[in-house]
Formats: structure tokens, C-alpha cells, sequence
């Protein structure tokens, strides 16, 4: 709209400069002079030539009134046609700039089949889908972020060392939707987020390097997800961390395949929690079902990597999983958590219309 405000003002004053001439060229016509004297009356015939100019005169400026009338009604009529005009370059120029990003959307979504569900508001789009695969069964959410207030890290009961289910989280803040962050440790009868936590902007407890391959996951302040591991607080602060958590190992950067230390590779298959990130900036998150811990059901890290890889993800970051992998979609617990219910973890990750 500002480009059809820039014609407005530009035809007003084009034209301003047109109608002011218009105007003075009508009332300059129409001067009348008297002039009182002692002198006697004028013949009759002196009246009539008075009279017949003064009719000349007034008959000249109702031509010129009518000139001035049509004059604006062209340009007014002009006006309205060249508005229409913009409103239309408007909407096709906006159409046709949404165009590649919806082609790009309709290619990473046909990847994933129909969607089971789906949340749609001015601030987020979520859709759910189920993952079938010959050795394995879960779930992705895609989520496009179009307010980055549509999502938001939690901590268990809003402090360190508080732990709820993700559901509870949900329910509490009033979320369409919810999954597991971080990993933790345990200390008397309190669960604590694992390595470095950031949330509104602000480190809880404090920065914490990178040790034994734990990576950093979370969206910065404009809504974009970043991670990876950071040896100095410096690092991650030129990243402006919005909120985020800590978990191992970092899956996939730039779409190609990270490393898997041998050690994290243990139990070979489990419950697990994945997000990542398409180049569009949308998030893929993937909870994949478990029957139990001891490594014989589940999907491996590997297997996790190459569906993400084949799905189109750029960044990909492993949560924590077992037991604690969880998803919540439009109030409901989507997945099988392998406990049997839902665990009590310090962070999650929230999402809202």
C-alpha cells in the first residue's frame, strides 16, 4: 500500500499547481468595479453597452468554470483509474513474490505425506504427520514461524531444578502445542537442565563450554534456529540466543552428515527427539516411538540423520529422548512416551497461535 499512497501524493501534486491556475483564471474574471460619483446618470444606451460586457464577462467565466469542472472531473476520473492500476501491480507483485516460497513449501511438504492435524493463526502454522519406516514409527511436526513469539522455552515449574510433563507445561501456559527440550541431571530429588540453558535472552545458572560433544540448541531473537557447540560464552553471544538447551549429539549442518561419536551411539535404538531447520527457516521436529530404553526398539541416530537429509532439513540437533521424548498437538499426547506416561523435565520447548 505505501506504493499506491506514493501515486496519491504524487498526482496531488501534479495536479495542485493545474487546479490553482484554474481557480484564479475564474475568479480573476470575474472583478467588478463601481464608481460612485456626482456625475449624471449615463444614457440608457451607455447601460446597455455596460450591461451587454458585464453578460460577456460572466458568460466567459461560466465557460471557464465549466472547463475548470470538466478539467477536474478528467483528472479526477484519471486518478481513479491509475489507483486502480497500482492496487493491481500491487497485488500481482505480491502474489507473484509469495509464489516461490509456496512452490518450496508444497515440495518439503509432499516429502511427508498428508497431514494427520494442523494449527493455522496469524502467528504459526503447525502441521503433524506420522513416519512409517521399515524399522521404526513416529511423528514430524513442521512448523512455520510467522511471529517469533509463537514459540518459547519453559522451565519445570518456572524454576532451576523444577521439573513437570511437557503437558502440564502446555496446560499451564496455554500452548497448542509442546515437545521435550534438553537433557539433565539429577541432584537431590531436583532435575537440572544439562550444560547451557538460556531463556528470555538470559543464561540460567550459567555459560557453560561445550564437553563431551553436547551441543547448544535454541532460536535466536528474530526466530531462527542456531546451535552447535561454543567453547566461549562470546561465541554464543554473537548469535543472540533468544532461549535454548543442551543435549547431544549435533545431527546435521548445512545438510550434510555429522560425525556420531561411538559412545553416543548406545543404546543403538531408542525413543528419540530431534529439530531442525528447513533453508526457509520452518522447524521439523521429529518424536520417534519406543516400547523401552534398552536399545531394541526405536530408530538409530544414524536412521534419524538420513530421514532428515531426506526430508530436506539443513540443521539438524538431537534432544533428549527415551522416556523423555514427548509431543503434545492441539491438547492431546500424540506419541507412546516409552515410560508408559510422561516424564517430569526441567525444559521444554512451547508453541502458540
Amino acid at each position: 500500500m505505501k506504493k499506491v499512497k506514493f501515486v496519491n501524493r504524487l498526482f496531488m501534486m501534479t495536479t495542485a499547481p493545474f487546479l490553482g491556475l484554474m481557480l484564479w483564471m475564474v475568479f480573476s474574471s470575474l472583478t467588478v468595479s463601481v464608481e460612485l460619483t456626482d456625475a449624471k446618470p449615463a444614457e440608457t444606451s451607455t447601460w446597455d453597452t455596460a450591461y451587454e460586457h458585464v453578460s460577456e464577462g460572466l458568460d466567459q467565466a461560466g465557460k471557464t468554470a465549466q472547463y475548470t469542472i470538466d478539467a477536474v472531473r478528467r483528472v479526477s476520473v484519471l486518478y481513479k483509474q491509475t489507483t486502480s492500476t497500482m492496487n493491481d501491480i500491487v497485488y500481482t507483485a505480491s502474489k507473484q513474490a509469495n509464489r516461490p516460497e509456496k512452490i518450496y513449501n508444497n515440495r518439503i511438504s509432499s516429502k511427508l505425506g498428508v497431514p494427520m492435524d494442523y494449527i493455522e493463526s496469524d502467528n504459526i502454522r503447525a502441521e503433524l504427520y506420522a513416519i512409517h519406516q521399515s524399522t521404526y514409527n513416529g511423528y514430524a511436526m513442521k512448523v512455520k514461524l510467522k511471529d517469533q513469539k509463537a514459540m518459547k522455552m519453559t522451565l519445570g515449574k518456572d524454576k532451576y531444578g523444577g521439573s513437570e510433563t511437557t503437558m502440564q507445561a502446555v496446560k499451564r501456559y496455554g500452548a497448542v502445542a509442546g515437545i521435550n527440550a534438553g537433557g539433565y541431571a539429577e541432584g537431590r530429588g531436583n532435575r537440572y537442565p544439562l550444560g547451557t540453558t538460556v531463556l528470555n535472552g538470559n543464561y540460567v545458572n550459567a555459560f557453560e563450554p561445550s564437553f563431551k560433544d553436547l551441543a547448544f540448541v535454541g532460536l535466536d531473537t528474530v526466530g531462527r534456529l542456531i546451535g552447535g557447540k561454543f567453547y566461549d560464552k562470546a561465541e554464543l553471544d554473537q548469535m543472540n540466543p533468544k532461549f535454548g538447551a543442551t543435549f547431544v549429539p549435533h545431527l546435521l549442518s548445512n545438510g550434510n552428515k555429522l560425525t556420531i561419536p561411538d559412545k553416543w551411539k548406545a543404546p543403538n535404538r531408542a525413543p528419540r527427539t530431534t529439530i531442525g531447520n528447513y533453508k526457509d527457516d520452518q522447524l521439523l521436529i521429529m518424536v520417534i516411538d519406543g516400547y523401552n530404553e534398552n536399545g531394541g526398539s526405536g530408530a538409530t541416530l544414524e536412521e534419524m540423520q538420513q530421514k532428515m537429509i531426506n526430508l530436506g532439513v539443513r540443521d539438524a540437533y538431537n534432544l533428549d529422548g527415551g522416556g523423555s521424548s514427548s509431543l503434545i498437538f492441539n491438547g492431546r499426547v500424540v506419541n507412546h512416551p516409552s515410560d508408559g506416561e510422561l516424564r517430569h523435565l526441567p525444559t521444554h520447548f512451547l508453541f502458540f497461535e
